[in-house]
């Protein structure tokens, strides 16, 4: 769309410059995918640097999801009572203080609460946006959220590529890659200095606070969209969370995987999202629940690099456009529930993935994960860590290096102590590797030590992550019924309507 009819669709509006918040809009979105494609490439890292278990990366990467909805849903419904601009700084304030935090982080407590702080900021993007988005174009709701929406896939192939490419630069430093996060936020702080923000559109038609509750929180509607937001979330943004480090541990480029997943979902919400709105949105995502568990499915058999592509293709299909469409279609059905509504609805779907969906797959990956390390193996290479790194650390003076090899030895000979007959301890076992692998000694006998864990370790993550998957994907037969029985009663009933704020 051109800045000109832009401009012109905000003419309604005296003194407000639509086109340039809707492209500061879209570069506040950037800078939350950005975050969200950072941190899946550097979970990996994060986990050795810092000895993780999945558990606790997940907790971190969840935690950019529950810190998104807590942000959202204290803040999206006092977004008519402190304005827009407001929560738009604030937003501005947390990415940059998140990163540093993170940056500076000593230990898993502090990354949890660097990324909960950016995840606040991300949830004030979606508190302003999309309810002024909704306010500054409101014959043309959901095509413009679409819109609006392409950018969060692609921020993820900008924040995507970049971390790839400082990989491949030989600048793998995990820091850097969250300084990225900046770039956009600097720039969308940028487009909103000194402009005017309308008041929402809730506030124009007179509606009370009061009455923008009821009218959401009594409708059925609402409800049943609450309750699928919670799934769609999780299918999307769950797996997503893990695509990367999961598909890296067995020798796949995850990340790429993901900028493709991305890139493709970006593409498809452009060129073809004006196209495919004009059919009905509850027929989109009836087909969407089909797709996705499909696609989740087959990656989760994903064993080679071309099967993870084809898989992803079929996947980025499927989950495309669930989040904006859903969002739409509470606009469009839902018109008095105002930024309220779709406070709950973004909110609720991040909390649900943050809290439930990333924390339990990494709880299914450390179970599956550990049930594939082949125990002959794994004994014999840590037996090998207690004698090659204890005789690398008394031979160095304490130094970090000399207490991280001693570290590797202790935790190696703590889980081969616990080791009773064919068991071994279920997380103890895997930390140990990964301590041995991110500790290994500065000589030919440790690297290769370390080497032959991480050819024990590395498979059996790829099994447990790809084991995550398949238990999510079988939630879409709940989307496929429910979106289904929607679809057929607009059907009924003539098509699919959109109300306007005096039809109820």
């Amino acid at each position: 769309m051109s800045s000109t009819t832009a401009t012109l669709e905000g003419n309604h509006l005296p003194g407000i410059n639509a086109d340039r918040l809707f492209k500061g809009s879209c570069l506040a979105l950037i800078a939350t995918a950005v975050n969200f494609a950072v941190m899946g490439a550097i979970m990996g890292p994060l986990k050795e640097q810092f000895i993780l278990t999945n558990e606790q990366v997940g907790w971190i990467g969840g935690a950019g999801l529950w810190g998104f909805t807590l942000s959202i849903l204290i803040f999206g419904p006092l977004c008519d009572a402190l304005g827009m601009r407001f929560l738009l700084w604030l937003a501005f304030v947390c990415h940059f203080a998140g990163v540093l935090i993170m940056i500076f982080a000593t230990g898993f407590t502090m990354l949890l609460v660097g990324q909960l702080t950016i995840a606040m900021g991300n949830g004030l993007v979606e508190a302003a946006c999309n309810p002024l988005i909704a306010t500054i174009y409101p014959t043309r709701k959901t095509a413009k959220l679409n819109q609006f929406h392409v950018w969060f896939p692609g921020g993820i192939v900008i924040g995507g590529l970049a971390a790839y490419l400082l990989d491949k630069l030989g600048i793998p430093s995990w820091q850097l890659k969250l300084c990225v996060i900046l770039v956009p936020t600097v720039i969308y702080g940028r487009l909103f200095i000194g402009q005017k923000f309308p008041k929402t559109e809730r506030l124009q038609s007179g509606i009370s606070f009061s009455g923008m509750v009821h009218a959401t929180l009594m409708r059925p509607l609402f409800l049943v969209l609450l309750v699928c937001m919670g799934i769609t979330a999780s299918l999307e943004l769950g797996p997503n969370r893990w695509i990367p480090s999961v598909l890296e541990s067995g020798g796949i480029p995850g990340i790429l995987v993901l900028v493709w997943i991305s890139g493709l979902m970006a593409l498809l919400r452009f060129y073809a999202g004006p196209v495919v709105h004009r059919l009905a949105p509850t027929g989109i995502l009836l087909l969407s629940g089909i797709l996705s568990g499909a696609g989740l499915i087959w990656l989760s058999y994903a064993e080679s690099t071309a099967m993870a592509f084809v898989s992803a293709t079929l996947f980025a299909v499927g989950v495309c456009y669930f989040w904006p469409t859903m969002l739409g279609i509470a606009s469009e059905r839902v018109p008095k529930g105002g930024a309220l509504a779709l406070a709950l609805l973004g909110g609720f779907g991040n909390v649900i993935v943050g809290m439930v969906a990333s924390p339990q797959m990494g709880t299914i990956a450390d179970r599956y994960g550990h049930d594939r390390l082949p125990v002959v193996e794994t004994r014999a290479v840590l037996q090998r860590v207690t004698t090659v790194y204890a005789a690398a650390a008394s031979g160095e003076a304490q130094t970090r290096l000399a207490v991280d090899v001693e570290r590797a030895r202790e935790e190696a000979q703590k889980v081969l102590q616990q080791a009773t007959g064919d068991s071994l301890p279920m997380i103890e076992t895997a930390n140990a590797l990964r301590t041995a692998i991110n500790c290994a000694p500065n000589t030919e006998e440790g690297r290769a030590v370390a080497a032959e864990a991480k050819k024990i370790l590395g498979p059996a993550d790829n099994y447990g992550g790809r084991m995550s998957f398949r238990y999510v994907a079988p939630f879409s037969i709940v989307l496929i019924l429910v979106f289904g029985t929607l679809w057929l009663s607009d059907r009924r009933k003539g098509g699919y309507k959109v109300e306007t704020i005096g039809d109820r």
